[in-house]
């Protein structure tokens, strides 16, 4: 196996006569045996990205590597590479045993007997051995995309590139191939480039994400680290659900002040504020760290309930400062009985807030994961 590398990779097209950045100088490594999944919004470059790799689009200007190999000038057939595509590119008039055959047969010297030995051996590893003898019509979407893995397992390449390879099947069978992927991908131990718009899918699938916005790299890191040291405020609305509460306000010495409240800020808060930050600032909060708090105090605001969401074992509780236009969202324990209408008070702990510069969206404050677990003055540990 090999570590994939991208070097300050960029991608223009040419749109009668004026360029267009689709990617923009991109660098990443992705080592060997890691799963890593490329997420960001339509239209943000991932699967130009992946296109790039698989050698189905050209560079503009950079380079890849496969270990410390140039694939740039390989054909899509000489780069050892899988990919798995959105749409399954299931042959229709054939069998699930003559898809997984196809690829072996149009790129390998191996002769029947071993072609025939691989697609036994990835059917059994998929649990599809049942399905050789059907064709795609007679297969579900789950069977379908299990035997379009099973034609990239069966090459045995160096690196597997999946193109949003769960955006067509439902939700609950979403959630179960999502597991079985991470399984499959620990068994084969296979470098895996992993595109999805879903931020749950990277969140809960990738041993390190890498998340884009218009061309450009934003982040790279583990799952919790873009969680709770986002590089910049794209980064912190984008991964979370709920997305992250922002607030405009200006700091005043140890007080942030904003529509319809103060926030005062503790001396070890203020020391972990970087150097340089300005006065302009975002301040933010997750749902799920806002807590329902009993009477005033520090850091407590009282608020008017706008919309109740039940999901079950939360609710997700949009409130509203007095007076203020806009929401924000907190998420509590779904035994907590609010309804629209209703004054809530609400504590934002001081820990668990992040700062943004306001004019470049960069990160100021971030909640450190290096912090021991605590207790909050309302008792929830975090």
């Amino acid at each position: 196996m090999s570590s994939l590398t991208l070097d300050h990779v960029t991608k223009i097209y040419d749109d009668d006569g004026e360029d267009v950045v689709a990617v923009d100088d991109v660098s990443l490594e992705i080592r060997d045996g890691e799963f890593l999944v490329l997420v960001g919004p339509s239209g943000c470059g991932k699967s130009t990205t992946l296109r790039m790799v698989a050698g189905l689009e050209s560079v503009t200007s950079g380079e890849i590597r496969l270990g410390e190999t140039a694939i740039d000038d390989r054909k899509p057939q000489d780069r050892n590479i899988a990919m798995v595509f959105q749409s399954y590119a299931l042959y229709p008039h054939m069998t699930v045993r003559e898809n997984m055959r196809f690829g072996l047969e149009e790129s390998t010297d191996l002769g029947d007997d071993g072609i025939d030995d691989r697609v036994e051996d990835s059917a059994g590893l998929l649990g599809i051995t049942e399905l050789l003898e059907r064709r795609p019509e007679e297969l579900s979407g789950g069977q379908q995309q299990r035997v379009a893995l099973g034609r990239a397992i069966v090459r045995d390449p160096e690196v597997f590139l999946m193109d949003e390879p769960l955006s067509n099947l439902d939700a609950k069978l979403r959630s179960q191939m999502r597991t079985e992927l991470q399984r499959l991908q620990e068994d084969l131990d296979v470098t895996t480039m992993y595109v999805t718009h879903d931020q749950t899918e990277a969140m809960t699938m990738g041993d390190r994400i890498a998340i884009l916005d218009g061309g450009r790299l934003q982040q790279v890191g583990t799952p919790l680290e873009c969680y709770h040291e986002p590089a910049n405020q794209f980064v912190a609305g984008f991964i979370g659900e709920p997305s992250m509460n922002f607030f405009p306000v200006e700091r005043d010495g140890d007080v942030l002040r904003g529509d319809g409240f103060d926030y005062p800020l503790p001396p070890e808060v203020v020391d972990r504020i970087a150097a340089g930050a300005g006065d302009d600032l975002t301040l933010s909060v997750r749902p799920e760290a806002i807590a329902v708090a009993d009477g005033p105090g520090e850091r407590r605001f009282e608020t008017t309930v706008d919309v109740v969401e039940p999901m079950g074992d939360e609710n997700n509780v949009y409130l509203q400062f007095p007076g203020i236009d806009g929401t924000f969202v907190a998420v509590v324990d779904g035994y907590e009985r609010v309804e629209r209408g209703d004054t809530v008070t609400v504590e934002f702990p001081a820990d668990r807030i992040h700062l943004f510069d306001r004019a470049t969206g960069e990160a100021v404050l971030d909640r450190s994961l290096t912090r021991e677990t605590a207790e909050t003055e309302t008792g929830r540990t975090i």
